[in-house]
């Protein structure tokens, strides 16, 4: 059986539409709640290996709008990664490990071509 790991947050509508779509598929998952298991700071080294840091840091939401603006500047890797430990909100969702890779966000297309 496929090992599948969804990282994220249960209340935000992505998640749901992603955990929707696997379930849909009848794929077996784990998945970790931010809000209760928080974020490592290696899974979040590891990711940003991987993908790059920019790809995982969600710029878009209230969380990034709401930080200072000394934290919103000069970011890098080492800041990014210290921001979205403190604070998985900043993690864009949901983030999918799978045996083949990685998946960021949830996107249809993308997902079939790597889970379906």
């Amino acid at each position: 059986m496929t090992k599948i790991s969804v990282y994220g947050i249960p209340n935000c509508d992505t998640v749901k539409k992603a955990r929707a779509w696997l379930d849909a598929k009848r794929l077996d998952y784990t998945f970790h709640d931010y809000k209760k298991e928080g974020a490592d700071a290696a899974k979040l080294a590891e990711w940003s290996d991987a993908v790059g840091w920019e790809p995982l840091l969600n710029r878009r939401g209230t969380t990034f709008r709401a930080l200072s603006d000394a934290d919103k500047t000069d970011i890098d890797r080492d800041k990014a990664i210290r921001l979205m430990e403190a604070s998985p909100s900043l993690i864009k969702r949901p983030v999918v490990e799978h045996p083949s890779g990685l998946l960021v966000g949830f996107n249809a297309a993308e997902w079939e071509e790597a889970l379906g």
